[in-house]
């Protein structure tokens, strides 16, 4: 059985945190904003760390409908495929990046996109976090074909 799975992000605009730190109030402002809108099925929102500028930068799938707050901003996102596999949050996940490389590797006919950034997002709605005590994470690395 396959623990990873190929999506594909279609280009979008997407609401961005810009960089930030937990802590520094930024990224809790993103999230206080995104979760007032409706939650939808799928989760909407992905966090990636910026390394060249040392911080998060959370983004969220824009729409025309949407009241973006004056410190966040708007960007194209480029999407593309990912390889995605799921952990649990705040754990070391070296291993499950670990697992999703070894399938890229497996497959042949996928290669790591070094161009754009890993990405992750919760996937497990509050009640479930209640009854479990903690949230799943979906990790996103990105593949091109080759």
């Amino acid at each position: 059985m396959e623990n990873v799975r190929i999506y594909e992000i279609p280009s979008c605009k997407m609401v961005s945190s810009q960089v930030g730190m937990f802590g520094d109030g930024k990224l809790e402002k993103f999230d206080e904003w995104f979760s007032t809108l409706p939650r939808p099925m799928f989760p909407k929102d992905f966090l990636w760390y910026d390394e060249k500028k040392g911080g998060f930068v959370w983004y969220y799938i824009y729409s025309e409908d949407m009241t973006i707050p004056d410190e966040f901003e708007i960007i194209d996102f480029p999407g593309g495929l990912y390889a995605v596999a799921t952990d649990i949050d705040g754990q070391d996940n070296s291993k499950v990046l670990n697992a999703i490389k070894e399938f890229i590797k497996e497959k042949e006919c996928f290669e790591e996109d070094s161009t754009r950034a890993y990405l992750g997002n919760i996937i497990t709605p509050p009640s479930a976090n209640t009854a479990m005590g903690y949230n799943q994470m979906d990790y996103y690395i990105p593949i091109k074909i080759v």
